[in-house]
């Protein structure tokens, strides 16, 4: 039997490509492998080619020092303030509210370790309060922090580790089984007066689901807190979301939102919204340089990447409602062939939950059937976690259907002829996989 082999991303549950023509032998097996068909687009995009052209014009003619005062340095300079206003303008906010990092986890542990640090210098910093196991009002001080259990690793092990390490306390509030939200009234009860911070990711990277950000906020900052709390710092991972969904930081109310480029067809390279650093927003350096980005990041620019993500912006800002529109259309037809192909009985969306808004891109999908649990992806996978996923089972999946998880998340170029592609070469899987059984 010729099937084609279906290799994953990082994830196990991770549709990443399908290839066709060319000969192998796997397991005894004649497998067919011809020209790819990616579909793990929310784990990285490819460059659009405006966004190469942006990157290697900067390389051959802005390659001088943005901090120099002559011709090459001030080219240099002008692209990063471009970069800057157009980033501004996709996340809704003002170019003093960008501040330019490696990417999304520099992100994250920023606006982790700058709750902290406000914490110490706000409420607690009577008398030095700040002292490991000092007293305030006969009570032991820590900081609180408030996530949820489906967030990105760069949000969860920051806040894991200062959990482990004695610096703050922390609430892991898990997600509805019902929507796959976090839940604001959850939020609220879980609020305390030492709560510094509250970060609930915008968009699951799995599930696809879309949390209720904007009601969060609007509830957080509704409660009323004893004098000497300190102010409750808003923060949204908004890594999934860009260029599929429209993100406006004065709309969801939050303080910081984390952009990472190569998700939505930039470079990997990042930035953080602050909603006014320094003024109305604290923020506070994980290193000290130069002076770059206003001191918050220092260290020399890296203007062709910059340049890259600014440009990703742009097209973001221009073209996001026919994006939105394409990925939903052949997301939609995804779904549609598999349930055509597979049938009711064999298939089990685990991004559908009633009354939460999804990705238009993302299909999070369990093929079930008798000997398939488990083996559909160790039969064509290069590499497999060991168990499912613990977002899935986190947001109710049953332990087998997980086991069984497939993220298939489709982008700009996705066809339907793709999608066609996909779906016979999962369906010549699940059928070898029923007649080995």
């Amino acid at each position: 039997m010729a099937i084609s082999r279906v290799s994953l991303g990082r994830y196990h549950n991770a549709i990443s490509w399908v290839n066709l023509f060319c000969q192998i032998t796997f397991r005894g097996i004649n497998i067919l492998i011809s020209e790819k068909v990616y579909m793990d687009y929310n784990a990285t995009t490819p460059l659009e080619p405006e966004v190469i052209s942006a990157v290697t014009d900067a390389l051959r003619f802005a390659w001088g020092n943005p901090s120099s005062t002559y011709l090459p340095g001030l080219k240099a300079k002008d692209i990063i303030n471009q970069s800057r206003d157009s980033i501004a303008r996709m996340v809704g906010g003002k170019a003093e509210d960008i501040i330019i990092t490696s990417g999304g986890t520099e992100a994250n542990n920023m606006v982790v370790h700058s709750a902290v640090e406000h914490f110490w210098k706000s409420c607690v910093a009577e008398k030095g309060a700040r002292e490991r196991g000092h007293l305030l009002n006969g009570s032991r001080v820590l900081p609180h922090i408030i996530t949820s259990n489906v967030e990105h690793d760069s949000v969860k092990i920051p806040v894991e580790n200062l959990l482990k390490t004695g610096r703050a306390d922390v609430t892991f509030l898990p997600v509805s089984m019902v929507t796959g939200r976090v839940e604001a009234e959850d939020v609220v009860s879980a609020m305390r007066p030492t709560t510094c911070l509250v970060s609930v990711m915008l968009a699951n990277n799995e599930t696809g689901v879309i949390m209720p950000v904007r009601e969060i906020c609007e509830r957080v900052r509704a409660v009323k807190r004893p004098a000497f709390s300190p102010r409750v710092l808003l923060h949204t991972d908004a890594a999934q979301a860009f260029g599929k969904i429209h993100v406006d930081a004065q709309d969801l109310g939050v303080d910081y939102i984390t952009i990472v480029g190569h998700k939505f067809y930039a470079p990997r390279i990042g930035a953080l919204f602050v909603n006014g650093p320094g003024t109305s927003t604290p923020i506070h350096p994980l290193l000290y340089g130069g002076g770059q980005e206003r001191s918050f990041r220092p260290g020399t620019e890296n203007t062709p990447m910059i340049a890259g993500l600014g440009k990703a912006a742009e097209l973001v800002t221009t073209n996001l409602a026919a994006y939105e529109s394409h990925l939903l259309d052949i997301r939609l037809y995804l779904e549609q062939r598999l349930l055509a192909v597979f049938g009711e009985e064999k298939v089990r969306f685990n991004s559908h939950f009633p009354g939460s808004d999804t990705l238009p891109n993302t299909c999070n999908v369990s093929i079930l059937g008798q000997g398939l649990q488990g083996k559909l992806l160790r039969f064509f996978l290069i590499c497999v976690l060991a168990r499912p996923s613990h977002v899935l089972l986190n947001c109710g999946v049953p332990y087998h259907v997980a086991a069984n998880a497939l993220r298939i998340s489709v982008g700009r170029q996705t066809s339907r002829q793709d999608v066609d592609v996909v779906v016979a070469d999962l369906r010549d899987a699940v059928e070898h996989l029923e007649q080995m059984n």
